[in-house]
């Protein structure tokens, strides 16, 4: 018995056809989104924010600080 056939292939290409739905799914939902009553962002999508800014100043800072001095990694 052949391990790779047409059967096992279609199978493989239904799960994963499927599998993509059901993540993209969660994916969505497990997005912070906007109050529908307040119409403000949730603190967690504003400190998700914050952080990302935070964490790209530093990165943008660091490499930065690499070339003015001249010295290299």
């Amino acid at each position: 018995m052949a391990v790779f056939n047409r059967r096992n292939a279609a199978v493989g290409w239904v799960a994963l056809f499927i599998g993509k739905r059901v993540l993209k799914r969660k994916a969505k939902q497990a997005i912070p989104a906007i109050d529908p009553e307040s119409k403000q962002p949730n603190k967690s999508a504003v400190a998700l924010l914050l952080a990302s800014a935070v964490g790209v100043a530093t990165f943008w800072r660091r490499r930065s600080g690499n070339e003015e001095t001249g010295e290299e990694s």
